[in-house]
């Protein structure tokens, strides 16, 4: 509660985009500003004054030098009915101008000093001016940081109208002031809100609302206009405790900040609402580095609803996408329940400096002589609070983690140390990184709190055995991996890229892996027909390029195959490599395969591996046909995470798309370029054959299902090929070039 002032000015504001309830959402720069001097003790009405602000789009000549602000006479091309009408090129120097006339206007009258803005509804001073102001670094006057809203004061004495539902013309009415022009806007009864507003109408809409302050400042009311609205200034930060009771109407996310943004950054995006008492809390990754998100929490929900209007906004060059959120997303990442921490951040007006890698061994004297050698004294930007000013993230068992948080008293020590930006401590360069409250809480929770994967407990049989959580080697590689995809690939674009072996696809075969945000990850899993024509396709289409039709980008992709059980263990959270380094992985499974974090030990088991090929065709290959036709399968594993680990780790949980085919989406594939397939007979060299060899008879045993006929297979000869380095290449000549099945796997060269 404030005391009553002496002058109300009633203002309006009109941008070059929407008008009425989405004033201020389309970021559309203001043009009209109308304003009328209401004097509270006489009940007086001023001057109805416009500033149009026209952007002088002239070249600069030497005729023509004129200044920013230029006042027009009343009489020429004054439509509006303003009594003063002025002009100005800039937003900065329209203010300026503003707070000039309104200046010199009270002291012409001399009944009093004490001056509020009075607007109807938040929209004008929240949504239109400080966020323009904010976008271009424009000072704004201290007259825009406190107003009194027309549709409150109203409301004190008629309680059954809605706020949300109030405009001036229904405040008119029920206050019985007449309207003398014919054509009143009414807000309510415009379809169109995205409508550009009539520049006569501001003047209308102030006039009428300086007509509705003298109704409530006469009798019957004798209204009292004391209660004000309040624009915070800056952005405190603070400490929030996960006890804390955080509403879930007051919290959203904002997704797409730049990563170099700050909590600051943040609030000066949305200036004009008042943000909570560290209310703004940055989003970090499984790796601890901000991903371009942050959790606001707002001080009311009318607020929160004037942030939502800010989709899409933009923050430099780049636009921001923002939605609600729930208050326990809130805790999730600004919450705290740390002693220590609270004591650290309970200092105020301290600018806090990350440090990353710092070593295991480092103590608190050795980061204090980081920051302030005794042999520099121009590079000294002293710890505020010593010791106390040096916080040490560790995990719940004590040991280091290699980061720290440290305070400065000032922007300027801030400053100071951030120049010191991997620099050495010890045997290690130190990076250094601005920081915030909740980024604090957020990194000591990730370190400190409980495992994020819970330890399954034992079970209750101990003496069944274990199964690995990796499905088993043996199984039909008859699926294809697509790895590496422009983010803006369609189904359509990956079934172009297979070419032939779209005929080969089964239906809703193809499957687009999304993640947790439903957007593609650029893997993608396809269904053959066969395990033969799955591996032709990663044998041919590995690496090449694939274009996209929705975007100009285009990458080359890794194919590879591999079966249904690999499929659904990465769909689950696993992953599949192929590049075999790893001694471990290659012991567990033999299939390059890593778990998903997501499962527990003992809980998932795979179906036997099926027969490699039919029982009629095990009889060509003697005495390989009855090891294909019935696998050995892989004695059971052990569990792949111990009953006693503790995991302190992040992972993303990827789900497939709706699967698609070509018969689902319409697509028809071109004729195959590739004609040897249709070839009579194609010649083959294989490299690689060992010193031991039996020459051709091994040879036509290898190829005997291929109908190879002995005079065509030849052996080169160390006379013929120089000095041969092992094994060297035979040639055949096949009539049908066909390709070995799943299991055997040779080294040909189609020549």
């Amino acid at each position: 509660m404030t005391a009553q002032v002496d002058y109300l000015v009633v203002i309006f504001t009109a941008t070059s985009g929407a008008s009425g309830e989405l004033l201020g959402s389309d970021e559309k720069e203001l043009v009209q500003l109308v304003w009328q001097l209401v004097d509270v003790k006489n009940k007086k009405l001023g001057k109805v004054n416009e500033l149009l602000i026209k952007p002088d789009l002239s070249d600069l000549t030497e005729e023509k030098e004129e200044e920013d602000v230029v006042e027009e006479s009343v009489e020429e091309d004054n439509r509006s009915g303003a009594d003063n009408v002025f002009t100005a090129t800039s937003l900065e120097t329209a203010l300026n101008l503003f707070h000039l006339q309104l200046t010199n206007e009270v002291n012409s009258t001399g009944a009093g000093t004490s001056v509020c803005l009075c607007t109807d509804g938040q929209l004008h001073i929240r949504q239109v001016i400080h966020p323009e102001a904010a976008s271009k670094n424009i000072l704004v006057p201290d007259c825009f940081y406190s107003f009194f809203d027309l549709r409150k004061e109203f409301k004190k004495h008629f309680p059954t109208s809605d706020l949300k539902a109030l405009n001036i013309h229904i405040m008119a009415e029920s206050l019985s002031i007449p309207v003398d022009v014919p054509a009143m806007w009414d807000p309510s009864a415009t379809l169109d809100s995205s409508a550009i507003l009539p520049a006569e109408i501001a003047v209308q809409q102030t006039q009428i609302m300086g007509s509705i302050v003298l109704a409530l400042l006469s009798e019957p009311f004798s209204h009292a206009f004391s209660t004000q609205e309040r624009v915070s200034e800056k952005f405190e930060s603070g400490t929030c405790s996960k006890m804390e009771k955080v509403c879930d109407s007051t919290v959203i996310r904002a997704r797409g900040l730049p990563w170099q943004s700050s909590d600051q950054d943040i609030a000066r995006f949305f200036r004009g609402l008042n943000i909570a008492k560290g209310g703004a809390a940055l989003c970090l990754n499984a790796q601890g580095r901000r991903n371009g998100e942050a959790l606001v929490r707002f001080v009311s929900e009318d607020h929160r609803d004037l942030a939502l209007q800010r989709h899409k906004h933009h923050m430099g060059n780049r636009y921001i996408e923002v939605y609600k959120a729930t208050g326990e997303d809130f805790l999730k990442i600004a919450g705290g329940t740390s002693n220590e921490v609270a004591m650290f951040l309970s200092r105020e007006d301290q600018i806090i400096v990350r440090m990353r890698g710092l070593p295991f061994i480092a103590t608190h004297e050795q980061v204090l002589n980081f920051f302030s050698p005794e042999e520099g004294l121009k590079d000294m930007c002293p710890v505020s609070g010593g010791k106390d000013g040096i916080l040490f993230v560790r995990y719940p068992d004590g040991r280091p983690t290699g980061d720290a948080f440290v305070l400065f008293a000032c922007e300027e020590h801030a400053q100071c140390a951030l120049r010191k930006h991997k620099e050495i401590l010890g045997r290690r360069y130190i990076e250094l990184f601005k920081s915030t409250a909740a980024e604090v809480q957020q990194v000591l929770n990730r370190y400190s709190s409980a495992p994020l994967i819970p330890v399954a407990p034992a079970p209750l049989v101990s003496m069944l055995p274990t199964v690995s959580l990796l499905p088993s080697p043996g199984g039909v590689r008859d699926c294809l991996r697509l790895r590496g995809l422009p983010y803006t690939a369609s189904i359509e674009d990956i079934l172009t890229f297979l070419g032939e072996f779209t005929h080969d696809i089964r239906p809703h075969g193809v499957h687009m892996v999304l993640n947790q945000q439903g957007r593609p990850s650029g893997d993608c899993f396809i269904q053959m027909t066969s395990a033969e024509r799955a591996i032709q396709a990663s044998q041919r289409l590995h690496k090449h390029v694939m274009s996209s039709q929705r975007g100009a980008n285009s990458r080359y992709v890794e194919v590879f195959s591999c079966s249904a059980e690999e499929m659904g263990l990465v769909l689950m959270g696993g992953s599949l490599s192929h590049t075999h380094t790893h001694t471990h992985t290659r012991n567990r499974s033999g299939t390059g395969l890593s778990p998903p974090p997501c499962l527990s030990p003992s809980a998932y088991s795979f179906a036997p591996a099926p027969p490699v090929m039919s029982t009629e065709a095990t009889a060509l290959y003697p005495p390989m046909g009855q090891m294909l036709l019935a696998p050995r399968h892989l004695p059971p594993g052990h569990a792949y995470y111990p009953a006693s680990a503790q995991l302190y780790m992040n992972y993303a949980a990827y789900y497939p798309s709706p699967p698609g085919s070509p018969t689902t989406v319409g697509f028809f594939p071109s004729p195959s370029s590739l004609s040897s397939l249709a070839s009579p007979g194609g010649l083959i060299r294989m490299p690689g054959l060992t010193y031991s060899s039996n020459g051709v008879k091994d040879l036509i045993n290898a190829v005997q299902a291929y109908q190879s006929p002995a005079e065509s297979v030849s052996l080169l000869s160390s006379s013929l090929i120089g000095q041969s380095s092992g094994g060297d290449a035979p040639l055949m000549s096949l009539p049908t070039l066909m390709t070995k099945p799943a299991g055997q796997y040779l080294d040909l060269t189609l020549l």
